[in-house]
């Protein structure tokens, strides 16, 4: 089994950026498809981003152009660098194994002036 730790989560005002961290641990990290989801209160869960284990990514719509999903084989950690944060980006988000089924714990983030 995968454990999954997610951190960096915060209060950040409108347009600030945030950089999310996820340490993997349990498995062979470097064959792992990674993923970045995120739920808001009120609305089912949705993916973020998506990072193959040769680094291919793919992002949803909404946040295309101000997120980017990264990976550190070395340190068995998936990031999120979130830029240009708006209100609508407010949502605890969650790492998630692609290859395994595992999810962290998620960590919060709220975008509020």
């Amino acid at each position: 089994q995968v454990q999954l730790v997610e951190s960096g989560g915060g209060l950040v005002q409108p347009g600030g950026s945030l950089r999310l961290s996820c340490a993997s641990s349990g498995g062979i990290f470097r064959f792992e498809a990674m993923d970045w989801y995120r739920q808001a209160p009120g609305k089912e869960r949705e993916l973020v981003a998506r990072i193959t284990s040769a680094g291919g990514k793919t992002y949803a719509d909404s946040v295309k152009g101000r997120f980017t999903i990264s990976r550190d084989n070395a340190k068995s950690t998936v990031y999120l660098q979130m830029n240009s944060l708006k209100p609508e980006d407010t949502a605890v988000y969650y790492c998630h194994s692609r290859s395994s089924n595992d999810w962290g714990q998620g960590t919060q983030v709220t975008v509020s002036s």
